[in-house]
């Protein structure tokens, strides 16, 4: 069975060209309307003074979350040498699903996806998963696995395995145009970002080169997570709403399948390929004992 989702995840990831370019999701709160307080960013993972740090790459240290400005070692965060910036204080509060519960999920999962690492990407956005109280805050970490599921066969790939499609990915006609190569902006990550418009708009918001770097998203833990939260959590794609909106605002799981992926998915194939995801939904919503946040169909 596991070898079957694996295949149908890569055949998607060859036809569906994985998580395309999307607009930024509006941000504006309605007139009059109180912000909520954010919640304290989660720490990221220790700051290790026998590890190199690329440019954009975060560590928490003191109880503060810092990020590197360029390439680093052995440099204290907050010390003289200027090279880290001070992202502000952070909670040591780990995810909503715990790393038992990660490892039951994901029993084959590949290296890169490290429990670790994706704590780190919470980091950059403290709403993801702490929103709504612990069974909103579950289920959307339910949804949100499961889409990684259906990306990545659990987790077992890291990126598109077909490198006669990877020059599809480059579009020429953007101002900045593909500096890393037409073909070098195919499906990487957690979410499987490509385009360089995806990676270029998903590194100037995380603060990182992917540009210019996009392998960042292949071989960093933390950076193969951040991508896929950053889609997740300001991406409406093809929907009127990010797939956290969609989760937090009591829209279901089949909304996030529309941001995600767009209406045809939602209809499409005989069995309808929306099954899929519902199904992955199930199974990891059943593995941390939450209720379905309906409707789970588009």
């Amino acid at each position: 069975m596991l070898r079957s989702r694996i295949a149908t995840t890569l055949a998607l990831l060859t036809l569906a060209g994985g998580l395309t370019s999307a607009l930024p999701a509006a941000a504006s709160a309605a007139a009059g309307k109180a912000a909520a307080e954010p919640p304290v960013p989660v720490c990221a993972e220790a700051w290790n003074p026998g590890r190199a740090y690329t440019g954009g790459l975060t560590a928490s240290h003191g109880g503060r979350n810092w990020q590197a400005r360029w390439w680093t070692k052995n440099n204290t965060p907050g010390g003289s040498s200027g090279v880290w910036i001070d992202k502000g204080a952070c909670e040591d509060r780990g995810f909503v699903v715990g790393e038992a519960e990660f490892e039951r999920i994901f029993p084959n999962r590949n290296a890169l996806y490290t429990y670790q690492g994706l704590i780190t990407a919470l980091s950059a956005y403290p709403a993801f998963t702490s929103t709504g109280g612990q069974t909103v805050a579950r289920q959307e970490a339910a949804a949100f696995l499961a889409h990684v599921y259906h990306a990545t066969g659990g987790l077992a790939f890291t990126h598109a395995t077909d490198p006669a499609g990877y020059p599809q990915y480059c579009d020429e006609a953007q101002p900045y145009g593909c500096p890393a190569g037409r073909s070098a902006y195919y499906p990487r990550g957690a979410l499987a970002l490509s385009h360089n418009s995806a990676y270029k708009a998903a590194g100037d918001a995380l603060g990182i080169d992917l540009l210019n770097n996009p392998g960042l998203v292949q071989r960093e833990p933390s950076v193969a997570w951040a991508t896929a939260v950053w889609a997740w959590t300001t991406q409406k794609g093809h929907g009127t709403m990010t797939p956290h909106e969609a989760m937090t605002g009591g829209h279901g799981f089949g909304e996030t399948v529309r941001s995600l992926k767009g209406t045809p998915e939602c209809t499409a194939g005989d069995p309808p390929r929306i099954n899929r995801y519902v199904n992955f939904y199930h199974s990891i919503s059943a593995t941390l004992g939450v209720p379905l946040a309906e409707p789970v169909y588009c």
